[in-house]
Protein backbone atom coordinates (compact mmCIF):
# COMPACT_ATOMS: atom_id res chain seq x y z
CA UNK A 1 0.00 0.00 0.00
CA UNK A 2 1.52 3.34 -0.96
CA UNK A 3 2.06 6.05 1.79
CA UNK A 4 -0.10 9.30 1.28
CA UNK A 5 1.82 12.41 1.83
CA UNK A 6 -0.03 14.30 4.45
CA UNK A 7 -0.86 18.10 3.92
CA UNK A 8 1.18 20.73 6.09
CA UNK A 9 0.13 20.77 9.60
CA UNK A 10 -2.79 23.19 9.75
CA UNK A 11 -2.88 23.95 6.20
CA UNK A 12 -6.96 23.49 4.74
CA UNK A 13 -8.03 21.13 1.60
CA UNK A 14 -11.18 22.76 -0.03
CA UNK A 15 -13.35 20.28 -1.50
CA UNK A 16 -15.98 21.11 -3.84
CA UNK A 17 -18.24 21.59 -0.90
CA UNK A 18 -16.15 23.17 1.23
CA UNK A 19 -15.24 25.37 -1.46
CA UNK A 20 -19.24 25.84 -1.89
CA UNK A 21 -19.58 26.96 1.29
CA UNK A 22 -16.48 29.30 1.44
CA UNK A 23 -17.88 31.18 -2.18
CA UNK A 24 -21.21 31.40 -0.45
CA UNK A 25 -19.62 33.40 2.46
CA UNK A 26 -17.72 35.69 0.32
CA UNK A 27 -20.69 36.68 -1.35
CA UNK A 28 -22.45 37.30 1.65
CA UNK A 29 -19.90 39.33 3.13
CA UNK A 30 -19.04 41.14 -0.26
CA UNK A 31 -23.31 42.14 -0.66
CA UNK A 32 -23.19 43.98 3.12
CA UNK A 33 -19.85 45.46 2.60
CA UNK A 34 -20.97 47.27 -1.17
CA UNK A 35 -24.03 48.00 0.82
CA UNK A 36 -22.14 50.47 3.25
CA UNK A 37 -20.43 51.45 -0.07
CA UNK A 38 -17.16 49.81 0.53
CA UNK A 39 -14.69 49.19 -2.40
CA UNK A 40 -12.79 45.35 -2.73
CA UNK A 41 -8.64 45.60 -2.08
CA UNK A 42 -6.29 43.30 -1.99
CA UNK A 43 -2.30 43.59 -0.81
CA UNK A 44 0.25 41.23 -1.14
CA UNK A 45 0.80 37.14 0.71
CA UNK A 46 4.39 38.43 1.36
CA UNK A 47 5.58 41.73 3.92
CA UNK A 48 8.80 42.86 5.33
CA UNK A 49 9.32 41.37 8.65
CA UNK A 50 10.02 44.76 9.79
CA UNK A 51 6.61 45.95 9.02
CA UNK A 52 4.32 43.75 11.42
CA UNK A 53 7.16 44.33 14.02
CA UNK A 54 6.68 47.85 14.33
CA UNK A 55 2.62 47.78 14.10
CA UNK A 56 1.39 44.66 15.14
CA UNK A 57 3.22 43.89 18.55
CA UNK A 58 5.77 41.34 19.78
CA UNK A 59 3.80 38.68 20.30
CA UNK A 60 2.80 38.15 16.78
CA UNK A 61 5.74 38.72 15.10
CA UNK A 62 7.85 36.27 17.50
CA UNK A 63 5.25 33.87 18.23
CA UNK A 64 3.00 33.29 14.85
CA UNK A 65 4.68 34.94 11.89
CA UNK A 66 5.67 32.37 9.38
CA UNK A 67 9.55 34.31 8.76
CA UNK A 68 11.35 33.57 5.71
CA UNK A 69 14.97 34.65 3.99
CA UNK A 70 14.81 35.64 0.32
CA UNK A 71 18.01 35.43 -1.60
CA UNK A 72 19.15 39.39 -0.84
CA UNK A 73 19.03 38.31 2.81
CA UNK A 74 15.85 40.15 3.98
CA UNK A 75 13.36 38.41 6.17
CA UNK A 76 9.96 38.24 5.14
CA UNK A 77 6.74 37.13 6.59
CA UNK A 78 3.58 34.98 5.26
CA UNK A 79 1.14 37.72 6.14
CA UNK A 80 -1.00 36.93 9.92
CA UNK A 81 -2.80 40.32 9.39
CA UNK A 82 -3.83 42.89 6.52
CA UNK A 83 -4.42 46.35 8.85
CA UNK A 84 -0.16 46.80 8.30
CA UNK A 85 -0.56 46.25 4.29
CA UNK A 86 -3.57 48.42 4.19
CA UNK A 87 -1.71 51.50 5.91
CA UNK A 88 1.17 51.18 3.83
CA UNK A 89 -0.62 50.73 0.37
CA UNK A 90 -2.65 54.69 1.89
CA UNK A 91 1.22 56.09 2.64
CA UNK A 92 2.33 55.26 -0.66
CA UNK A 93 -0.90 57.41 -2.55
CA UNK A 94 -1.76 59.59 0.47
CA UNK A 95 -2.04 62.28 -1.68
CA UNK A 96 -4.15 60.64 -4.64
CA UNK A 97 -6.20 58.61 -2.79
CA UNK A 98 -10.12 60.24 -2.02
CA UNK A 99 -11.15 60.24 2.10
CA UNK A 100 -12.46 58.76 3.59
CA UNK A 101 -11.51 55.88 1.99
CA UNK A 102 -14.40 52.56 2.59
CA UNK A 103 -12.25 49.53 1.58
CA UNK A 104 -12.65 45.78 2.66
CA UNK A 105 -10.99 42.59 1.72
CA UNK A 106 -11.02 39.02 1.81
CA UNK A 107 -8.36 36.66 1.08
CA UNK A 108 -5.65 33.78 2.57
CA UNK A 109 -3.42 34.50 6.05
CA UNK A 110 -0.75 32.80 8.07
CA UNK A 111 -0.24 31.97 11.54
CA UNK A 112 1.77 29.39 13.31
CA UNK A 113 -0.83 29.07 15.73
CA UNK A 114 -1.75 25.47 17.38
CA UNK A 115 -4.03 24.10 15.64
CA UNK A 116 -7.24 23.14 17.14
CA UNK A 117 -11.39 23.48 16.74
CA UNK A 118 -11.73 27.00 15.57
CA UNK A 119 -8.24 28.09 14.61
CA UNK A 120 -5.99 26.84 11.97
CA UNK A 121 -2.05 27.99 11.11
CA UNK A 122 -3.57 28.93 6.81
CA UNK A 123 -7.11 30.88 7.02
CA UNK A 124 -9.14 33.13 5.03
CA UNK A 125 -10.11 36.83 6.76
CA UNK A 126 -13.05 39.47 5.66
CA UNK A 127 -11.19 42.75 6.04
CA UNK A 128 -13.33 45.96 6.24
CA UNK A 129 -12.02 49.93 7.01
CA UNK A 130 -12.94 53.60 7.09
CA UNK A 131 -9.92 55.74 6.98
CA UNK A 132 -9.34 59.47 7.08
CA UNK A 133 -12.08 60.60 9.31
CA UNK A 134 -12.16 60.99 12.94
CA UNK A 135 -15.67 60.27 14.41
CA UNK A 136 -17.85 58.26 16.66
CA UNK A 137 -20.03 57.87 13.45
CA UNK A 138 -17.59 56.28 11.43
CA UNK A 139 -17.11 54.08 14.34
CA UNK A 140 -20.29 53.50 14.91
CA UNK A 141 -20.78 52.55 10.67
CA UNK A 142 -18.21 49.97 11.17
CA UNK A 143 -20.37 48.15 14.05
CA UNK A 144 -23.57 48.54 12.00
CA UNK A 145 -21.65 46.35 9.05
CA UNK A 146 -20.46 44.09 12.01
CA UNK A 147 -24.49 43.65 12.68
CA UNK A 148 -25.82 43.69 8.93
CA UNK A 149 -23.38 40.74 8.39
CA UNK A 150 -24.55 38.73 11.38
CA UNK A 151 -28.23 39.20 9.97
CA UNK A 152 -27.43 38.44 6.64
CA UNK A 153 -26.39 34.83 7.58
CA UNK A 154 -29.52 34.43 9.86
CA UNK A 155 -27.55 34.71 13.33
CA UNK A 156 -29.63 36.49 15.87
CA UNK A 157 -28.97 38.61 19.01
CA UNK A 158 -30.08 35.34 21.18
CA UNK A 159 -26.76 33.49 19.61
CA UNK A 160 -24.35 36.40 19.01
CA UNK A 161 -23.73 39.34 20.92
CA UNK A 162 -21.45 42.26 19.49
CA UNK A 163 -19.53 43.75 23.03
CA UNK A 164 -18.37 47.87 22.98
CA UNK A 165 -15.75 49.50 24.80
CA UNK A 166 -13.01 52.33 24.29
CA UNK A 167 -9.56 52.41 25.65
CA UNK A 168 -9.37 55.57 25.82
CA UNK A 169 -11.94 55.26 28.87
CA UNK A 170 -9.93 52.69 30.30
CA UNK A 171 -6.92 54.32 30.01
CA UNK A 172 -8.34 57.41 32.06
CA UNK A 173 -9.99 54.88 34.53
CA UNK A 174 -6.74 52.95 34.98
CA UNK A 175 -5.24 56.76 35.92
CA UNK A 176 -7.67 56.75 38.48
CA UNK A 177 -6.49 53.91 39.96
CA UNK A 178 -2.78 54.71 40.09
CA UNK A 179 -2.01 53.28 36.96
CA UNK A 180 0.34 54.91 34.61
CA UNK A 181 2.99 54.38 31.96
CA UNK A 182 4.83 50.90 30.96
CA UNK A 183 2.34 49.54 33.26
CA UNK A 184 -0.53 51.11 31.65
CA UNK A 185 0.63 48.77 28.86
CA UNK A 186 0.59 45.31 31.30
CA UNK A 187 -3.04 46.39 32.42
CA UNK A 188 -4.77 46.02 29.04
CA UNK A 189 -2.55 42.76 28.68
CA UNK A 190 -4.30 41.68 31.65
CA UNK A 191 -7.88 42.92 30.67
CA UNK A 192 -7.30 41.26 27.40
CA UNK A 193 -6.90 37.77 29.53
CA UNK A 194 -9.55 38.53 31.83
CA UNK A 195 -12.65 36.87 30.35
CA UNK A 196 -10.01 34.22 28.71
CA UNK A 197 -8.76 32.59 32.44
CA UNK A 198 -10.44 31.67 35.54
CA UNK A 199 -10.43 34.11 38.20
CA UNK A 200 -7.52 32.53 40.48
CA UNK A 201 -5.61 32.14 37.40
CA UNK A 202 -6.33 35.50 36.10
CA UNK A 203 -5.29 36.83 39.29
CA UNK A 204 -2.28 34.94 39.74
CA UNK A 205 -1.26 36.44 36.14
CA UNK A 206 -1.69 39.90 37.90
CA UNK A 207 0.30 39.02 40.35
CA UNK A 208 2.92 37.84 37.82
CA UNK A 209 2.53 41.14 35.79
CA UNK A 210 3.87 43.04 38.86
CA UNK A 211 0.46 44.84 39.93
CA UNK A 212 -0.80 45.04 44.17
CA UNK A 213 -3.61 43.35 45.60
CA UNK A 214 -4.96 46.71 45.77
CA UNK A 215 -4.72 47.99 41.63
CA UNK A 216 -5.70 44.31 41.02
CA UNK A 217 -9.22 44.94 42.97
CA UNK A 218 -9.13 48.48 41.12
CA UNK A 219 -9.44 46.55 37.75
CA UNK A 220 -12.11 44.17 38.85
CA UNK A 221 -13.97 47.28 39.74
CA UNK A 222 -13.50 48.88 36.33
CA UNK A 223 -14.56 45.56 34.57
CA UNK A 224 -17.64 44.95 36.93
CA UNK A 225 -19.27 48.47 36.51
CA UNK A 226 -21.33 47.81 33.78
CA UNK A 227 -22.87 51.94 33.42
CA UNK A 228 -18.76 52.98 33.00
CA UNK A 229 -19.47 53.67 28.80
CA UNK A 230 -21.83 56.72 30.28
CA UNK A 231 -18.74 58.22 31.12
CA UNK A 232 -17.14 58.46 27.86
CA UNK A 233 -18.99 60.87 25.65
CA UNK A 234 -17.71 59.15 22.61
CA UNK A 235 -19.45 55.71 23.53
CA UNK A 236 -22.46 57.56 24.35
CA UNK A 237 -22.59 58.89 21.13
CA UNK A 238 -21.42 55.66 18.99
CA UNK A 239 -24.39 53.54 21.49
CA UNK A 240 -26.79 56.49 19.88
CA UNK A 241 -25.50 56.33 16.61
CA UNK A 242 -26.50 52.74 16.57
CA UNK A 243 -29.38 53.23 17.73
CA UNK A 244 -30.51 55.71 14.76
CA UNK A 245 -28.78 53.18 12.41
CA UNK A 246 -31.02 50.22 13.78
CA UNK A 247 -28.06 48.43 14.84
CA UNK A 248 -28.23 48.44 18.44
CA UNK A 249 -29.75 45.05 19.10
CA UNK A 250 -26.53 42.95 19.11
CA UNK A 251 -24.74 45.19 21.16
CA UNK A 252 -23.29 45.93 24.54
CA UNK A 253 -20.74 47.33 26.44
CA UNK A 254 -18.28 45.61 28.31
CA UNK A 255 -15.19 46.91 29.61
CA UNK A 256 -13.40 43.49 29.57
CA UNK A 257 -12.97 43.99 25.76
CA UNK A 258 -9.57 45.76 25.03
CA UNK A 259 -8.30 44.05 21.86
CA UNK A 260 -4.77 42.81 21.91
CA UNK A 261 -3.09 44.42 19.43
CA UNK A 262 -0.84 47.58 20.30
CA UNK A 263 -2.65 50.03 17.55
CA UNK A 264 -6.04 50.25 18.46
CA UNK A 265 -6.70 53.75 20.42
CA UNK A 266 -10.30 54.33 20.52
CA UNK A 267 -13.11 52.30 20.28
CA UNK A 268 -12.95 48.61 20.13
CA UNK A 269 -15.44 45.95 19.84
CA UNK A 270 -16.06 42.28 19.72
CA UNK A 271 -18.64 39.85 18.65
CA UNK A 272 -18.86 36.46 20.24
CA UNK A 273 -21.22 32.92 20.21
CA UNK A 274 -23.53 33.42 23.72
CA UNK A 275 -23.14 29.49 23.51
CA UNK A 276 -19.13 29.37 24.03
CA UNK A 277 -17.82 32.62 24.19
CA UNK A 278 -15.68 32.34 21.50
CA UNK A 279 -14.64 35.53 19.62
CA UNK A 280 -16.14 35.81 15.62
CA UNK A 281 -14.79 39.02 14.90
CA UNK A 282 -12.72 42.02 16.27
CA UNK A 283 -11.19 45.25 15.25
CA UNK A 284 -11.82 48.67 16.32
CA UNK A 285 -10.11 52.71 15.90
CA UNK A 286 -6.93 53.19 15.41
CA UNK A 287 -4.89 57.10 14.45
CA UNK A 288 -1.51 56.41 14.42
CA UNK A 289 -0.96 54.00 11.46
CA UNK A 290 -0.42 55.69 8.18
CA UNK A 291 1.97 57.79 10.16
CA UNK A 292 3.97 55.22 11.71
CA UNK A 293 5.04 53.66 8.23
CA UNK A 294 5.89 57.02 6.53
CA UNK A 295 2.94 58.79 5.80
CA UNK A 296 0.79 61.71 7.19
CA UNK A 297 -1.78 61.20 10.18
CA UNK A 298 -4.52 59.76 9.32
CA UNK A 299 -7.28 57.86 11.39
CA UNK A 300 -9.06 54.82 10.46
CA UNK A 301 -11.36 52.18 12.27
CA UNK A 302 -12.34 48.06 10.70
CA UNK A 303 -12.18 44.76 11.78
CA UNK A 304 -11.70 41.27 10.62
CA UNK A 305 -13.24 38.09 10.86
CA UNK A 306 -11.42 34.78 10.03
CA UNK A 307 -13.61 31.84 7.96
CA UNK A 308 -13.28 29.45 9.97
CA UNK A 309 -14.99 30.30 13.62
CA UNK A 310 -17.85 32.00 11.81
CA UNK A 311 -18.48 28.54 9.45
CA UNK A 312 -18.07 26.53 12.59
CA UNK A 313 -20.82 28.99 14.59
CA UNK A 314 -23.32 28.88 11.50
CA UNK A 315 -22.67 25.48 11.15
CA UNK A 316 -23.86 24.74 15.12
CA UNK A 317 -27.11 26.78 14.44
CA UNK A 318 -27.81 24.94 11.20
CA UNK A 319 -27.60 28.42 8.92
CA UNK A 320 -25.05 27.00 6.16
CA UNK A 321 -26.58 26.41 2.94
CA UNK A 322 -27.68 22.76 1.60
CA UNK A 323 -24.41 21.32 -0.66
CA UNK A 324 -27.31 20.44 -2.94
CA UNK A 325 -27.98 24.46 -3.57
CA UNK A 326 -24.49 24.79 -4.74
CA UNK A 327 -24.90 21.68 -7.86
CA UNK A 328 -24.89 22.58 -11.57
CA UNK A 329 -28.95 23.50 -12.76
CA UNK A 330 -28.95 20.13 -15.62
CA UNK A 331 -27.65 17.31 -16.75
CA UNK A 332 -27.68 16.75 -20.68
CA UNK A 333 -27.65 12.39 -21.07
CA UNK A 334 -25.98 10.65 -23.87
CA UNK A 335 -28.78 7.85 -25.31
CA UNK A 336 -26.28 6.18 -27.51
CA UNK A 337 -23.50 6.25 -29.56
CA UNK A 338 -26.04 7.73 -32.48
CA UNK A 339 -26.56 10.45 -30.20
CA UNK A 340 -24.04 11.49 -28.51
CA UNK A 341 -23.37 14.62 -31.33
CA UNK A 342 -26.62 15.76 -30.40
CA UNK A 343 -26.22 15.66 -26.71
CA UNK A 344 -23.03 18.06 -26.73
CA UNK A 345 -25.00 20.34 -29.46
CA UNK A 346 -27.93 20.75 -26.99
CA UNK A 347 -25.71 20.95 -23.73
CA UNK A 348 -24.07 23.94 -25.29
CA UNK A 349 -27.06 25.79 -26.45
CA UNK A 350 -28.39 25.59 -23.44
CA UNK A 351 -24.91 26.90 -21.83
CA UNK A 352 -24.93 29.47 -24.32
CA UNK A 353 -28.70 30.72 -22.86
CA UNK A 354 -26.84 31.02 -19.58
CA UNK A 355 -28.23 27.57 -17.98
CA UNK A 356 -25.41 25.85 -16.24
CA UNK A 357 -25.26 22.37 -17.75
CA UNK A 358 -23.33 19.19 -17.26
CA UNK A 359 -23.13 16.67 -20.48
CA UNK A 360 -22.39 13.23 -19.34
CA UNK A 361 -18.59 12.61 -20.80
CA UNK A 362 -19.66 8.85 -22.17
CA UNK A 363 -22.25 6.29 -23.49
CA UNK A 364 -23.56 4.31 -20.51
CA UNK A 365 -26.95 3.29 -19.25
CA UNK A 366 -29.71 5.87 -18.80
CA UNK A 367 -30.13 4.08 -14.72
CA UNK A 368 -26.34 5.20 -14.38
CA UNK A 369 -26.77 8.45 -15.19
CA UNK A 370 -29.86 9.33 -13.76
CA UNK A 371 -27.89 8.39 -10.61
CA UNK A 372 -25.47 10.98 -11.08
CA UNK A 373 -27.72 13.59 -11.55
CA UNK A 374 -28.94 12.79 -8.22
CA UNK A 375 -26.03 12.33 -6.71
CA UNK A 376 -24.38 15.68 -8.47
CA UNK A 377 -28.00 17.29 -7.35
CA UNK A 378 -28.79 18.54 -10.72
CA UNK A 379 -32.43 20.09 -10.77
CA UNK A 380 -33.39 18.21 -13.93
CA UNK A 381 -31.94 15.89 -16.66
CA UNK A 382 -32.35 16.35 -20.28
CA UNK A 383 -32.75 13.15 -22.69
CA UNK A 384 -33.12 13.08 -26.41
CA UNK A 385 -33.78 9.11 -27.71
CA UNK A 386 -34.83 8.02 -31.11
CA UNK A 387 -38.50 9.13 -30.70
CA UNK A 388 -37.24 12.83 -29.51
CA UNK A 389 -34.87 13.05 -32.17
CA UNK A 390 -37.01 12.34 -34.78
CA UNK A 391 -39.77 14.63 -33.29
CA UNK A 392 -37.42 17.53 -32.76
CA UNK A 393 -38.45 17.31 -28.77
CA UNK A 394 -36.03 16.63 -25.72
CA UNK A 395 -37.63 15.22 -22.68
CA UNK A 396 -37.00 17.17 -19.38
CA UNK A 397 -37.02 15.17 -16.10
CA UNK A 398 -37.71 17.46 -12.96
CA UNK A 399 -35.65 16.39 -10.24
CA UNK A 400 -37.47 18.44 -7.79
CA UNK A 401 -40.87 17.70 -8.43
CA UNK A 402 -40.50 13.84 -9.62
CA UNK A 403 -42.61 15.37 -13.27
CA UNK A 404 -41.00 14.80 -16.66
CA UNK A 405 -42.33 16.61 -19.75
CA UNK A 406 -41.14 16.43 -23.45
CA UNK A 407 -40.83 19.94 -25.06
CA UNK A 408 -40.06 21.15 -29.07
CA UNK A 409 -35.81 21.92 -28.96
CA UNK A 410 -37.35 25.64 -29.93
CA UNK A 411 -39.32 25.96 -26.66
CA UNK A 412 -36.56 24.26 -24.63
CA UNK A 413 -34.87 27.04 -23.30
CA UNK A 414 -38.09 29.47 -22.46
CA UNK A 415 -39.41 25.70 -20.55
CA UNK A 416 -36.03 25.77 -18.92
CA UNK A 417 -35.61 29.57 -17.92
CA UNK A 418 -39.44 29.03 -16.25
CA UNK A 419 -38.45 25.91 -14.62
CA UNK A 420 -35.73 27.24 -12.67
CA UNK A 421 -37.47 30.28 -11.72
Amino acid sequence: MKNLIPPVKGARDFYPEEKAIHGWLYQKLKNVSASFGYQEYDGPFLERIDLYAAKSGEELVKEQAFVLQDRGGDLLALRPELTPSLVRMVAQRQNQLVYPLRWWSFGPFWRYERPQKGRTREFFQWNIDMIGVDSTEADAELIAVCVAFLRSVGLSSDQVVLRVNDRRLMDSELNTIGISGEQKKAAFKLIDRSDKLPQKEWETFASELGFTTQQISGIQAILNDTTLWKKSPSLVRVFDSLKALRADDFVRFDAHIIRGLDYYTGTVFEASDLDGGRAILGGGHYDNLVEDVGGDPLPGVGFAMGDVMITIVLEKYGLLPEPKSFTRAGLMTVFDENALQDALRLSAIVRDAGIEMVCYPAVAKLQKQFKYADRIGVRFVLVQGPDEKAEGKVSVKDLANATQQTVAEAELIGFLQQLLK
